[in-house]
This record gives C-alpha cells, structure tokens and sequence, in this order.
C-alpha cells in the first residue's frame, strides 16, 4: 500500500468540506510530478490531507477510492484526478514547522519541493507522521 501526502488551500476545498463529501475527486492538479503522483495511486492507498498557505499542516487521512481518470475540467485531456474518501481527522495537526525540526522527516519531499500539491511519502516517514499526529499504526 502507498502512502500520499495531497495539499490543499483551506479556502479551496479544506478537510471540513472533505468530511461533509465523504468521496470527491481530487480534481484541477496541473504540474506534471503531481499528475504522475496521481498516477501512481492505487485503491486503497492512503494519504494526508495537509492545509496549505497559513494553516500549513496535517489535518486529516483521506483514501484513494478510484484511480486515475480523466480530469474533465482540463480541456488539453493531459491531466487526471482520483477519488479519495475522508478516513479521519489526526487527533494532533502536524505544523510544516514541527515536520523541519524533525530530522528523519529530512528528504520528505514537502521539505524538499515544497510547492508539489500531491507527493509520495515513504512507509517510515509515514508511520513517524501518524505517531506525530496522535494516530500510531493508522493505515
């Protein structure tokens, strides 16, 4: 099973809309890393939902439900999105600030590429992440 990290502005599509939509494609991803992260997914794979801009940290797990399909909000017909589904609120957000003074977190790509909205996050740093968040052995 993979493990994701997908980036959102609050003001965009924030955790609380996730929640109240249960299922909703992760839609409007146009830098081509991210699109081919997006790719990558499998059903069954989880991820962080990270606020982004002033909030900028964890505050949810979401599933993927459906893979990559057609983005029809892209009228080049080069990009995609997937379905995923809110699993739970991390009992503890995770603050990018928090991530950086962890030096395990390191080579995380949010540190390294910090503008990729969708980005793969290693099982190891994953199961550190989810102890950070109050919610150990979440898969």
């Amino acid at each position: 099973m993979g493990h994701w990290l997908l980036k959102s502005e609050p003001g965009a599509w924030s955790w609380d809309d996730q929640v109240r939509a249960g299922v909703e494609p992760w839609d409007g991803v146009r830098n081509h890393q991210a699109a081919n992260n997006l790719r990558a997914m499998r059903c069954g794979d989880t991820a962080f939902f990270y606020h982004s801009v002033n909030e900028k940290r964890i505050v949810g797990i979401v599933r993927v439900v459906r893979e990559y399909y057609p983005d029809p909000s892209d009228a080049s017909g080069r990009f995609g999105m997937v379905d995923v589904e809110a699993v739970r609120a991390v009992p503890e957000p995770v603050t990018l600030a928090a991530i950086k003074a962890e030096s395990r977190l390191a080579d995380l790509p949010l540190i390294r590429q910090s503008r990729l909205s969708v980005m793969p996050i290693p099982d190891a740093a994953w199961v550190l992440l989810c102890e950070m968040a109050g919610c150990p052995g979440q898969e």
